[in-house]
């Protein structure tokens, strides 16, 4: 029974051991090839990249060249897709840095792909020297790798030109806004309300002739008013206001004086005119219209 426990121990000792060793990301088989530009795009230049080391030489990215990176994400000796992989160039004076995911198989080959179109307008206009790192990690346990890899240096066209992007807004003081209001709607001319007046007018006859010749009988007037004087009165009285209101309205009220003049005049008018319409409907039902 000693000699099995004994055993055991071992065993798991040598299992935690083993995971322990296993438990980091690194890769294998990974280069930087910087590739011309023109038809093929061979490549200009090749260096190999060793897990925990910096590539010496720094590397020249031009314009319209490509700049790739080859690898294979290792957890331990096995090939592997990590959670993350990322190439982040790093610039150590100004601290601005920009990352490049990689894109990676199930089987942990992977490589990214990167061009001036790619790199912020900061990079482009640096003459310093970039830090490349390779970033690999994952959910678990596992020690992620974060370790620099080689250096570039970004030259560029002098005599191509740079689209710098627009400042971005800030919230601030703006310029004082001076307001520019409509000037109040102006009644027409007097002539056209003097001509439209005249062609009423000139209406009022016509219109006295086609009551006649339709059989108004004016004449009952003075009945209609004996039986019922008020309502006649302020009903034709009420309409006359209307008309005075509107008037008004034309040449110098604004619409906040004519609507309570408005709504007065017309409850006045709804309630006598019912009342004048009773009186006018007893006399027709009595024969006498």
């Amino acid at each position: 029974m000693r000699f099995f426990s004994t055993s055991t121990l071992w065993l798991t000792l040598g299992n935690a051991f083993l995971t322990s060793a296993a438990s980091s990301w690194s890769f294998s088989d990974a280069s930087v090839i910087v590739q011309g530009k023109g038809a093929g795009n061979a490549a200009r230049s090749k260096e190999s990249i060793v897990p925990g080391s910096t590539v010496v030489n720094p590397l020249s990215f031009g314009t319209g060249e490509t700049l790739k990176i080859v690898l294979t994400a290792k957890e331990g000796k096995t090939g592997r897709r990590p959670h993350q992989a990322f190439l982040v160039l790093h610039d150590q004076d100004t601290r601005l840095e920009e990352s490049f995911p990689f894109s990676i198989s199930d089987s942990g080959k992977g490589k990214v792909e990167i061009t001036h179109k790619d790199l912020p307008i900061q990079f482009l206009t640096s003459s310093d020297s970039l830090q490349a790192s390779i970033i690999i990690g994952s959910f678990g346990s596992s020690t992620p790798y974060n370790v620099p890899a080689f250096t570039v240096d970004i030259s560029r066209d002098l005599a191509a030109p740079i689209s710098i992007p627009e400042k971005p807004v800030r919230y601030g003081k703006l310029p004082e806004i001076h307001h520019i209001f409509r000037s109040d709607p102006q009644s027409p001319p007097k002539i056209i309300s003097l001509v439209f007046t005249l062609a009423t007018l000139a209406a009022l006859p016509a219109l006295l002739v086609g009551w006649a010749m339709l059989g108004a009988n004016v004449d009952h007037a003075p009945k209609a008013f004996s039986q019922a004087p008020v309502a006649h009165v302020l009903f034709f009285g009420s309409v006359v206001a209307l008309e005075g209101v509107f008037f008004l309205y034309y040449t110098s009220w604004n619409l906040f004086q004519v609507l309570p003049a408005v709504s007065v005049v017309g409850v006045v008018a709804f309630l006598s005119g019912s009342r004048a319409l009773t009186e006018t409907q007893d006399r027709r039902l009595a024969g006498l219209r």
